[in-house]
C-alpha cells in the first residue's frame, strides 16, 4: 500500500484517479508522495519515505528542486492543464486593459445611487472610450501550451501576431497556426507590437527579463500583460513607464505592494488557474504523473529529472537509480548486476543537466545484496527496486 499527503486542497476528482493501491495520510513523513499547489516547501525537511512531489501546475518556485533531486525525489509539474483557463485571462485582461473597463465599472459603482445616473453616463463614458483589439499587432513571448493557444485564439479575433521562442518544441510548432510570425529577436517584439504578453517560466535567467532596456524599445501606449510570474519584470521601472506615458496599462496575476492599486495597472488575485476545469486537469494530471512513477518508475514531466519512461514492467523486475551525470555510472553498473549473475533485460539512461537517471529491466530478482552494492556507487543519491 502506498501512501500520499495533500499539502493544498486538491480537487477531489483527481485523487480519484488514485488506485486501490494508494491511501491518504496525514502524516507527511509517511508519505510516499505529496500533491502541493502553492504551499512554500523550501524550509521543509522531507523523510526518507518520500518518492515523489506532484504540483497541480506548472510553476514550481515553491518547491526546492536541487535538494529534492539531491535525494532522489522526482518533482512534476502539470504543464498544459491550466493552459486554457491562463489564455481566456489573458484575454480578459487585454480587453479590460484596452476599453478602461475597470475604471467604467468603478465610476458606476462610485454613483449607483444617483437616480440619474443613465442619463449622466452618457455624458461620463467619453472619459472611457477605449480601443478595440483586432488589428492590433500582439507581441508573445514565450511559445509553449499557453503561448500557442493565445497566439492561435489572437488570430482568430483579427490581430497580427509576433512569436518568441528560441526553444519552441516540435510539438508546440506543429500546434501553432501559420499565420503567426515567428521572429527570431525578441527586441522586433519590443519596437513592434501594441500588446506584449509574457509566457516563459520564472528561472534566475529570466528574472526581470522586462527591465528598462526592454520597455524602452517598446512603443509608446503600449499594454503589457503579465500571467506568468511577477519576478520577470521589473514592476518599479513599469510604474516609471506608466508615469511616463510610456506604457499605457500593465495587466498582472500577481498583486504586491508595488503594483496592486497603482494607477494603469490591472492587478487580478492570482486567478490564471483558478477555475474549476483548470483545478480539476492539473489534480487528475498530478496524480497520473505519480502513480506512474510510483508504480512504474516512468518519469514524465519532472523539472528536476530526465524523462524516461519503459512502460509497464513485464520482466521479472525493475530497478530505478537516481545519479549524478557523470561518466562510468552505467559501465559500474552494469558490471555490479553482471557479477550477480542476473541478466539486464533492457535498460533506459537519461540526463538533465548535473542529475541523471537509470531505468534497468532484469530476467531475476534483486536481492537485497546487489541493491546495496548498487546504492554504494559513489554519485548514486536512490537505488528503487520497482518490481
Amino acid at each position: 500500500m502506498f501512501k500520499y499527503y495533500c499539502l493544498n486542497n486538491i480537487a477531489t476528482e483527481g485523487l480519484r484517479k488514485f488506485s486501490a493501491l494508494y491511501e491518504r495520510t496525514e502524516d507527511m513523513d509517511q508519505a510516499d508522495g505529496i500533491l502541493v499547489r502553492s504551499a512554500k516547501m523550501h524550509d521543509m525537511e522531507f523523510s526518507d519515505n518520500l518518492l515523489a512531489i506532484a504540483r497541480a501546475g506548472a510553476g514550481v518556485n515553491n518547491i526546492p528542486l536541487d535538494r529534492c533531486a539531491e535525494k532522489g525525489i522526482v518533482v512534476f509539474n502539470t504543464p498544459g492543464a491550466n493552459a486554457n483557463g491562463v489564455k481566456e485571462l489573458v484575454f480578459a485582461g487585454m480587453l479590460l486593459a484596452s476599453r478602461d473597463i475597470v475604471e467604467g465599472v468603478d465610476w458606476v459603482r462610485a454613483n449607483w445611487k444617483n437616480p440619474d445616473i443613465a442619463k449622466v453616463a452618457e455624458k461620463e463614458k467619453k472619459q472611457f472610450a477605449g480601443t478595440e483589439i483586432r488589428g492590433k499587432k500582439l507581441g508573445i513571448i514565450g511559445l509553449g501550451a499557453i503561448g500557442v493557444r493565445v497566439a492561435n485564439a489572437a488570430i482568430d479575433l483579427g490581430m497580427e501576431i509576433y512569436g518568441y521562442d528560441p526553444y519552441v518544441s516540435v510539438d508546440a510548432a506543429w500546434n501553432l497556426n501559420r499565420s503567426v510570425k515567428h521572429v527570431t529577436d525578441v527586441k522586433e517584439i519590443y519596437e513592434l507590437c501594441d500588446f506584449i504578453t509574457i509566457h516563459v517560466p520564472a528561472l534566475p535567467s529570466t528574472k526581470n527579463m522586462i527591465n528598462k532596456d526592454a520597455i524602452d524599445m517598446m512603443k509608446d501606449g503600449v499594454i503589457l500583460i503579465n500571467m506568468a510570474r511577477d519576478s520577470l519584470v521589473d514592476e518599479k521601472e513599469v510604474i516609471r513607464a506608466i508615469e511616463a506615458g510610456k506604457i499605457r496599462r500593465y495587466v498582472s496575476d500577481f498583486p504586491n505592494p508595488t503594483v496592486a492599486g497603482k494607477p494603469g495597472c490591472v492587478t487580478t488575485p492570482h486567478l490564471g488557474a483558478s477555475t474549476q476545469e483548470s483545478e480539476v486537469k492539473c489534480a487528475k494530471m498530478a496524480v497520473e504523473e505519480m502513480q506512474n512513477y510510483i508504480e512504474n518508475g516512468n518519469i514524465i514531466n519532472s523539472v528536476n529529472y530526465p524523462r524516461c519512461d519503459m512502460g509497464i514492467c513485464t520482466v521479472q523486475g525493475r530497478i530505478a537509480i537516481h545519479h549524478k551525470n557523470q561518466a562510468n555510472m552505467i559501465t559500474q553498473f552494469s558490471t555490479i548486476i553482471g557479477a550477480s549473475d542476473v541478466n539486464i533485460a533492457e535498460m533506459a539512461n537519461k540526463s538533465k543537466d548535473t542529475v541523471a537517471y537509470t531505468l534497468i529491466d532484469i530476467d531475476g530478482p534483486a536481492d537485497e545484496e546487489l541493491i546495496t552494492m548498487l546504492r554504494s556507487v559513489e554519485g548514486v543519491y536512490r537505488v528503487r527496486v520497482i518490481k
